[in-house]
């Protein structure tokens, strides 16, 4: 069954990551078990696999998630060609054909202008109710970190006197195989490349240390997950945060935010800076706007940002210097006599 050779092809890939192992299976055991996982190989085709995926497609399920699905399934299909079991691999050509019927074309993640960014910092540091949130935001937005590094920072990471942050694992909240819930786990870096330091801007710097002093009134996190403590970042249980909390925190942040400026904008008559929706991995990606746009040397921008791949800094490099040189002719406009 195709469930027999899933297995077989997980036992068999002892080089991927114990997080992609356990998206992979979580991920196959939730959606592809309960409909193809008892069908025998040899008994699936080419339009068993697209019905299937045509049946994902509904409000809520992202084309991402299938991707996924499909990075799953379609080399345990290459595995049962490979050994002899069927010829022809029935997920070939499927997802170019789902995509093209449904135009669909991978979302770009959109970083926020500096208006935006401004706007948005401005309004958390100055709210009483959301002011707590600034030290993560001040650390995404000023390390470029994934939001698991974020939240699995702990206080040893950082190195006040040098001015250094080690990245060296991320926190992830997930069910692994075996367990009967969800719960936090520590896991190492997909590559090398996420094993990095990341030098500490002023701003930053200054944030972790204002944290660590009110901590010292209100108490650390004392949290222990898989062995490690010490983490920075807490939620008003003591327990870590996990990327949902901060995700929803966003959410109702900008809403707020909204609701005030759309007021203020029009008694004051003038036209309101809405922030366009956006997730914490949005702070990532402006982080690297923003270098990227100060920065030259790709190099550079790959290592702090943890990229394993090169062509990943080039595409946010040459998006972020294309705005630029836009904005550098409109205020070139007019200067310069050229007819």
């Amino acid at each position: 069954t195709l469930n027999d050779l899933f297995r077989k092809y997980i036992e068999d890939k002892p080089e991927l990551k114990e997080s992609t192992r356990a998206n992979y299976i979580y991920m196959y055991e939730k959606h592809v078990s309960p409909r193809l996982g008892q069908k025998k190989i040899v008994d699936i085709k080419y339009s068993d696999i697209k019905a299937f995926y045509n049946s994902l497609i509904r409000p809520g399920f992202k084309p991402n998630s299938m991707e996924i699905i499909h990075t799953i399934i379609h080399p345990v299909f290459t595995l049962a060609v490979r050994d002899g079991y069927i010829r022809i691999n029935p997920t070939d050509g499927v997802m170019t054909e789902i995509k093209k019927r449904n135009n669909w074309e991978k979302p770009k993640r959109h970083a926020l202008t500096i208006a935006e960014q401004t706007a948005f910092i401005d309004y958390v540091a100055n709210h009483e109710i959301y002011n707590h949130w600034l030290p993560i935001f001040t650390l995404l937005l000023g390390t470029g970190c994934r939001i698991g590094e974020a939240i699995g920072l702990r206080w040893e990471d950082c190195d006040f006197e040098d001015g250094i942050i080690s990245i060296n694992h991320n926190m992830i909240y997930r069910k692994f195989q075996g367990e009967k819930k969800a719960r936090f786990h520590i896991v190492t870096p997909k590559s090398e490349a996420g094993i990095r330091i990341i030098p500490m801007l002023s701003d930053v710097r200054t944030a972790l240390q204002k944290e660590w002093e009110i901590q010292k009134i209100i108490g650390y996190n004392t949290s222990i997950v898989d062995g490690y403590t010490g983490f920075i970042f807490q939620n008003r249980y003591g327990d870590p945060l996990s990327p949902h909390s901060v995700n929803r925190a966003i959410d109702r942040i900008c809403a707020a935010y909204i609701e005030d400026e759309t007021i203020r904008a029009d008694q004051e008559g003038r036209e309101p800076l809405l922030i366009r929706h956006f997730s914490n991995h949005n702070l990532r990606h402006t982080f690297c706007t923003r270098f990227c746009e100060n920065e030259k040397n790709l190099k550079t921008i790959q290592e702090i940002m943890g990229h394993a791949d090169i062509e990943t800094t080039m595409n946010i490099y040459a998006e972020a210097t294309k705005e630029k040189k836009v904005e550098a002719f409109a205020n070139l406009e007019g200067k310069i006599k050229i007819s």
